[in-house]
């Protein structure tokens, strides 16, 4: 049985201190391309489920002889049918921007530091 722990060992605890000092590493292209791959097929499978969201509320509206009940149904059924169509959006824009970025990526030079 060795007895070599970190505080006593100087190599194991230089490792973590030159990945700290290198930084996170770059994200290349295909990076960028993957993201927003499944960033547009969240977005596209999000406006499949928003308009079956959208077509059950239309066949389905809801009858209630309270109003404060037709009131909190409408409601619910406005909030959800929003944050389906909020899905969706943002899926969408963050792939198109992810898209962007790839393209960007393929454009300038590997090597060149990026403007402050």
């Amino acid at each position: 049985m060795s007895d070599s722990s970190p505080e006593t060992d100087p190599s194991a605890s230089a490792v973590p201190e030159l990945r700290a000092a290198a930084g996170p590493p770059r994200k290349g292209p295909l990076s960028f391309l993957s993201g927003a791959i499944t960033s547009a097929l969240l977005g596209w499978l999000c406006l499949g489920l928003s308009q079956r969201v959208l077509l059950w509320y239309a066949s389905h509206p809801p009858h209630y002889s309270s109003a404060i009940a037709q009131s909190i149904a409408t409601a619910m059924k406005t909030l959800i049918v929003g944050m389906c169509f909020l899905a969706t959006f943002s899926f969408a824009f963050i792939g198109l921007g992810l898209f962007l970025t790839f393209l960007r990526s393929l454009l300038r030079p590997s090597g060149a530091a990026s403007p402050p």
